[in-house]
């Protein structure tokens, strides 16, 4: 019985040093897309989690992308204006600075009125997908999809 006391011990010890090491964990890709538009709660809630969402993961060694796309152009036009007043600036610009990358989807940001602004700024825009950044590559390259 002692000795099996010990050897359930001796395990526990094991095991809560690798998970407290995170020993064994690959590091992981995730794209983060953001869909919600500027015009409702939902869409400021959806906006701030996908930031929240993406600073965690980053934080947490992973690699992580940002993909504005559809409405949620209208979120990369409103947080990168000069004179924009969205209360999601600041955590825009904490993220900013944590190295996430950003794409912006060239098709929607037309259709959404806002390529213009976005080009004047000089935001890169993707289209390798019919206009659209591609999805097929992201998970090609690993990536874990987010759609917000």
């Amino acid at each position: 019985m002692k000795k099996m006391i010990a050897l359930v011990s001796v395990c526990f010890v094991l095991l809560s040093s690798l998970l407290l090491t995170g020993c064994g964990q690959e590091k992981e890709k995730f794209a983060i897309i953001l869909q919600a538009d500027t015009d409702r709660h939902e869409g400021i809630a959806r906006a701030f989690h996908a930031l929240l969402y993406a600073k965690e993961l980053k934080k947490s060694g992973h690699d992580v992308l940002l993909l504005f796309d559809g409405a949620g152009t209208h979120w990369i036009e409103e947080l990168t204006r000069p004179e924009g007043k969205s209360p999601l600036i600041p955590a825009y610009l904490e993220l900013a600075k944590t190295g996430v990358v950003q794409v912006i989807c060239d098709f929607c940001s037309n259709s959404f009125g806002v390529k213009e602004q976005l080009e004047e700024r000089d935001l890169p825009l993707e289209g390798g997908y019919e206009g659209h950044p591609s999805i097929a590559a992201l998970v090609k390259d690993g990536y874990e999809l987010i759609i917000l």
